[in-house]
């Protein structure tokens, strides 16, 4: 059998016509997983009720900007600051049981320079944040049936995945189940924890070179975080 890990993340919710399902499917297995939510939908009397759920039942909740509208990296960086600060204030609330604070930028599954502005490492570093990738997007939002071969292709491709799912209203979480089950059966270890090759900023620190995850736009030079800066 496996000594292989699996830390399961979801994006993009709360959604009252699935995250329920999902918090139960969790439970069913005895899985803890992080659900980096939507500010714009943890302001909504239904989402904060989930999130309120999924806190009780021992999960991990991230910001993962205001309103989804595009990777931060993207945007303008006065926009981008306020995806991300506007979800802060949304989440404010929210208190984890060992304080961390967690972010996820967007990023359509791709991992690169897209994702993140110096303004946003700023306020992550300054802020202790804890800023949250990924090594697995088994495309779960844009094909609902065939996520799952690829997401049990992933796991059973490394020692450690931390992967991305969405509790969104497509269909695609019907087979959670499955996956669970399957990766169970194999005796794959479902943890909380993330990787450390997954995590470039960690409590406020840059633990991981930050340089493939940072825009520089032509106006300006890249930020001294962006450098490789790797902590003994």
């Amino acid at each position: 059998m496996p000594s292989a890990k699996i830390t399961l993340t979801f994006d993009n919710g709360p959604e009252p016509q699935v995250t329920p399902e999902v918090l139960d499917c969790l439970a069913r297995h005895k899985v803890l997983a992080t659900f980096f939510v939507m500010g714009r939908k943890a302001v909504t009397p239904e989402g904060t009720a989930l999130i309120r759920r999924a806190l009780a039942a021992g999960h991990w909740i991230g910001n993962h900007t205001f309103t989804h509208s595009a990777p931060l990296g993207r945007l303008d960086p006065a926009a981008a600051v306020r995806e991300f600060e506007q979800a802060e204030q949304a989440l404010a609330w929210v208190q984890q049981a060992d304080g961390r604070r967690l972010f996820r930028p967007p990023g359509s599954g791709q991992l690169g320079p897209h994702l993140l502005q110096p303004a946003i490492v700023d306020r992550l570093t300054a802020r202790l944040y804890t800023c949250v990738l990924w090594n697995s997007a088994p495309g779960d939002w844009h094909d609902p049936d065939g996520w799952l071969d690829r997401a049990l292709a992933d796991c059973r491709s490394r020692d450690w995945t931390l992967m991305v799912l969405h509790d969104k209203p497509n269909g695609a979480m019907r087979h959670l189940e499955a996956f669970l089950s399957r990766m169970q059966n194999e005796g794959f270890e479902f943890t909380q924890e993330f990787p450390p090759d997954c995590v470039p900023i960690l409590d406020g620190k840059i633990v991981e070179p930050m340089d493939r995850y940072v825009t520089a736009t032509k106006e300006q030079a890249p930020h001294p975080s962006a450098a490789p800066n790797v902590s003994s």
